[in-house]
């Protein structure tokens, strides 16, 4: 459709739309379309969500996870069951989703938000790596397990945390190589996971 031919509410959204990752413009077309084509309703609770999402949601204080507001420390820090010992720092919070999906960790988290990228001006500074390093000089953790996903980004961030914590009487692992690599944990299934935990092995 010709943009000068399109009312500017709608093209205000196929152009909100195309700025989410994997949504290109005829991705955008057509979820604009069907919004326009949807019952009031259903359009009025979809942006009720997208409001809800920034005001009613927080990062965790201990681990940086997505939590209610109303919620800090997050379910996973607040619940003593888990070993507080063992600590499992991941890039993303889907990444905690996926691990929790196996069933298998009964540990903790700690959410850098993203990885070392020099090309993208993305340094240690700009990711949740101070307050790890606090965490662990502060709690009774024992053993780190980097997560990190198995790529150029994710190796380079590993191996600077290894850097970083060696030397602290830490037991620092990374995950088996089950995990393929190129990919990322969000799209790996609970076996695969599963496998990649159990077969940790030292940095």
């Amino acid at each position: 459709m010709n943009a000068a031919a399109t009312p500017r509410p709608v093209q205000r959204l196929i152009d909100e739309f195309s700025r989410l990752p994997g949504i290109g413009p005829k991705s955008a077309s057509r979820l604009t379309f069907f919004l326009l084509r949807a019952q009031a309703e259903h359009v009025t609770g979809l942006g009720e969500a997208l409001l809800a999402l920034k005001s009613e949601t927080r990062f965790c204080s201990v681990c940086f996870n997505i939590t209610a507001v109303e919620t800090d420390p997050c379910a996973v820090c607040a619940d003593e069951k888990r070993d507080g010992g063992l600590l499992c720092v991941v890039e993303e919070p889907l990444d905690v989703l996926a691990i929790e999906r196996a069933r298998l960790f009964r540990g903790r988290y700690h959410v850098l938000h993203g990885v070392i990228s020099p090309v993208d001006g993305i340094g240690p500074d700009e990711l949740r790596i101070s307050e790890l390093l606090q965490r662990v000089r502060t709690r009774p953790v024992k053993e780190v397990i980097l997560a990190t996903n198995p790529n150029l980004a994710g190796e380079a961030t590993a191996m600077y945390l290894y850097q970083q914590l060696a030397g602290n009487g830490l037991r620092i692992t990374r995950l088996a190589r089950g995990l393929p690599v190129g990919g990322d944990l969000e799209y790996a299934d609970e076996i695969t996971l599963a496998r990649a935990l159990e077969g940790r092995g030292p940095m």
